[in-house]
């Protein structure tokens, strides 16, 4: 089969300038954050290691998925690989907006907050907000798409489906945080609880992604729009748990006992309001496959 590049005019397309963007901003605070200089954190800052390996991790991989797009993208291949494309365009642009903005938040709120402000230490950061810019700019461009033309994954329940990924996501940090930093008392069962529920989401999330990607659907034992419905159902009641566990330890905060740190009470707060933003998700995105199931019956 000949290899079809793309013609002039695509390269002066909104998508290719969008991308074009993201590639060269991704890379560049992937390597700025790689030549900061963070040695200087104390011991007792050194877990901080996990934020900056979270942050590059998602920097890295995101560049190298859309490199990927853009590659195939121009040399027109993406037709021989055996995944759903448009879905896979649609969930990495809206996945990487929402794991860039975590990124662009978490470093330098975490990692730079003790550390002296530096010409290249700003610029990391100015960077990091490029790149999330690029990634939704190029969400909501595939957003203007006809439905055929996003797939599943650009309609409200797939969006739902891309935002319980980013909340599983998002725990793992602020769980090995957690481990570090919390006092031994406070770990116990409501710890593993936790880590029990966000990890059965999370494997949920990343199995209805891969059937959709991987055009499964038809392959599924059960009829796919109850599977859905059963997962949605299942996250809702784990979430539902974590959430009360999350204010439970709310509520600790008042306890003078503690003496929490300043550090503890911000990761508190942050695993809070991202356990019920995904259980929000999971709650709309159970309602969508009860409606489906109605509208079917009938």
């Amino acid at each position: 089969m000949p290899v079809i590049v793309l013609e002039a005019r695509d390269f002066t397309s909104p998508f290719f300038l969008v991308r074009t963007w993201v590639i060269v901003f991704t890379c560049a605070t992937f390597s700025l954050v790689a030549s900061l200089d963070l040695v200087d954190l104390n011991k007792d800052q050194s877990h901080l290691q996990t934020l900056k390996t979270f942050c590059m991790f998602i920097w890295c991989f995101f560049f190298s998925l859309t490199v990927f797009i853009y590659i195939l993208t121009t040399i027109q291949f993406h037709s021989l690989l055996p995944i759903s494309w448009k879905n896979f365009t649609v969930t990495v642009a809206v996945l990487g907006a929402l794991m860039s903005l975590s990124a662009a938040v978490i470093f330098p709120w975490f990692i730079m907050d003790n550390q002296t402000p530096t010409p290249r230490a700003i610029a990391t950061a100015i960077t990091s907000w490029l790149t999330f810019l690029g990634y939704t700019f190029e969400s909501w461009m595939l957003q203007c798409q006809t439905h055929e033309q996003r797939g599943y994954m650009g309609s409200k329940p797939g969006l739902l489906k891309t935002l319980q990924v980013w909340g599983g996501c998002q725990m793992i940090p602020l769980i090995v945080e957690a481990i570090h930093v919390m006092p031994s008392e406070i770990h116990g069962w409501q710890l593993w609880v936790s880590v029990a529920s966000y990890t059965a989401c999370l494997a949920m999330s990343l199995i209805t992604l891969v059937v959709i990607l991987g055009d499964f659907a038809a392959r599924c034992c059960l009829p796919f729009d109850r599977f859905l419905a059963g997962f949605s159902l299942m996250g809702v009641f784990l979430y539902m748990v974590a959430a009360v566990i999350c204010f439970t330890k709310i509520l600790q905060l008042k306890d003078p006992r503690h003496n929490l740190t300043q550090r503890v009470v911000e990761l508190f707060i942050i695993e809070t309001v991202v356990a019920s933003i995904t259980l929000l998700a999971y709650t709309v995105d159970l309602a969508f496959s009860i409606k489906l199931l109605c509208d079917r019956g009938h």
